[in-house]
């Protein structure tokens, strides 16, 4: 007698199961880009802090490539860097921490599957921290929590999960506990493998593992002071019985946020992170685009830029996109539909990213992140397709807080300076607008870092010094409506009217009193503080 099977074969997992795209969120100084080199070393792509080490010896590069984050010891720039390990393509997005570059971090959320939030332990929740998990919020983007800096003072776990968890009004699933705080810290428990990691006597990274059943047994199995094993005992099952276990699907919906524990900087615990990000986080799923959502499953390639950035190398002036594959195999050489441009163009020359360092990427899958070399066809929201006209959503530019009017210490160097800020704004480092009655460009940011970093980039990358004046204006909005009304408005404004890069028509308010009563005076129209990208 014959078996028959009464159900089909299991498919295999589709090659794109096995990217993670993620990326590191914080406020400043909470161990962001120490936490993003750690992870690095953890998964074998680079030997040594600070340095990503190119194939075959080459060269080494810093993860912070501008002479700016390199002096000032932040990051201000997205870097992303792509590893493998256990099977498994990780890509890791570096946002900035600084407020002043929120808009940045912003896009490049636009491009991942998962976030690790990194919390400092001595100060728990701050501003920046909350405004970038309400961006993952807003995306529905699964977040994993790290609590950094264990190894110094801080706050009782307990108190920092209580303020993590109301404060984000988040659930939490503590997967690490840790050993005691500053001098005491002792080491890690893992809560779901049962088990403590204990550091070696020297205090670094490498660990010495005690199994258990119950935690109470490292009473007598593992050589911790009483005073500082108790209250970590009992914390930990205070946490146990008050905060619910870990959930994946909860996780997936972003409800839920497992948390580890650890010191970026001793490399202790991010070991546990990596082996998270790989197991939990999610591979490329579906995205929203005008016309449809788009399915990582379809056949046909479709991608997005997100970040377009110029001079990586000074030696070749070059300028890369970077876009997130969303579907389909790509192949080098393939010939993509440019939406915005409405034609077809070859992508040549596509590459990985390896910090600074770069390899020809032959083929993508969903989740991938190349760069396409080119000199200005790209800008930062463009949508490439195998033909079809959407348009993925979700990058838009933001009203700026700051406006001044730049000036030229050189006036010959009009025509570079021109092309200068026409780069920076497709980067997105800064907006750049074009009064309708002067001649002098004025430039709108988010913070005053971004002016230090836009007027460095100028001299430094295209030999144009500039400087700044005050501009007489408050804020900018974007003007829709009715094309005919925005004509009138217009010519009836034009002191007080720019064009921003693409054309479009911009409300310069000398005070909130004017964008008030312009929005009395022209009801048909709209003065709107975003705009979407491409």
């Amino acid at each position: 007698m014959t078996a028959t099977l009464d159900h089909a074969p299991i498919a295999p997992p589709a090659p794109y199961a096995s990217r993670r795209t993620f990326a590191i969120i914080s406020h400043p100084d909470a161990g962001k880009t120490t936490l993003t080199e750690k992870l690095l070393l953890a998964g074998g792509a680079i030997r040594a802090a600070g340095s990503v080490k190119a194939r075959g010896e080459r060269r080494r590069a810093r993860s912070d490539w501008m002479d700016i984050e390199q002096s000032r010891g932040i990051s201000v720039t997205s870097s992303v860097m792509t590893f493998e390990r256990d099977g498994i393509t990780f890509n890791l997005l570096d946002t900035p921490g600084h407020s002043d570059f929120s808009e940045d971090t912003y896009r490049t959320l636009s491009a991942v599957d998962a976030a690790i939030m990194v919390i400092d332990a001595a100060k728990g929740i701050e501003s920046q921290t909350r405004k970038l998990f309400e961006v993952c919020r807003l995306r529905d983007i699964p977040i994993i929590t790290f609590i950094n800096k264990v190894d110094r003072e801080g706050l009782d776990p307990l108190e920092l999960l209580d303020e993590i968890a109301t404060g984000l009004a988040l659930d939490l699933a503590p997967m690490t506990w840790p050993i005691g705080l500053g001098t005491d810290f002792r080491g890690l428990i893992d809560i779901e493998g049962k088990r403590a990691l204990l550091p070696d006597q020297r205090g670094g990274a490498q660990v010495s593992e005690i199994k258990f059943t119950d935690p109470a047994e490292l009473a007598t199995t593992a050589r911790i002071e009483p005073h500082i094993l108790k209250p970590t005992l009992e914390g930990l099952e205070l946490a146990e019985s008050a905060l619910p276990r870990f959930d994946l699907q909860s996780f997936l919906e972003g409800h839920l946020s497992p948390v580890f524990f650890g010191s970026a900087l001793k490399e202790f615990g991010t070991e546990q992170l990596l082996q998270a990000l790989e197991t939990f986080a999610p591979p490329p799923t579906t995205r929203p685009a005008t016309a449809r959502a788009v399915s990582a499953a379809e056949n046909p390639v479709t991608g997005f830029v997100f970040k377009v950035q110029a001079n990586m190398d000074p030696n070749h002036r070059d300028r890369v996109a970077f876009v997130r594959l969303c579907s389909g195999k790509f192949r080098r050489g393939m010939k993509v539909f440019h939406v915005r441009e409405n034609r077809m163009v070859t992508i040549a020359a596509p590459i990985f990213f390896f910090a600074q360092e770069r390899e020809t990427a032959d083929e993508a899958l969903p989740g991938d992140i190349i760069g396409i070399p080119n000199h200005g066809m790209l800008r930062v929201g463009d949508t490439l397709t195998e033909g079809e006209p959407l348009r993925f959503e979700g990058i838009p530019n933001f009203a700026p807080e700051i406006l001044r009017r730049v000036m030229l210490e050189d006036p010959m160097k009009a025509k570079q300076l021109t092309r200068a800020l026409q780069d920076m704004a497709e980067e997105g480092v800064t907006q750049v607008f074009r009064p309708i009655l002067g001649a002098q460009f004025i430039v709108g940011v988010v913070g005053p870092l971004q002016l230090e970093v836009l007027a460095s980039r100028m001299e430094k990358e295209y030999n144009v010094p500039i400087r700044y004046e005050a501009a007489p204006y408050v804020t900018a909005r974007w003007i829709t409506g009715d094309k005919a009304d925005v004509e009138r408005f217009v010519e009836s404004n034009r002191s007080s009217v720019a064009e921003d890069r693409d054309g479009a028509m911009v409300f310069m308010a000398r005070n909130t009193w004017a964008l008030d009563q312009a929005r009395q005076d022209w009801p048909g129209l709209n003065f709107v503080d975003t705009r979407e990208r491409g």
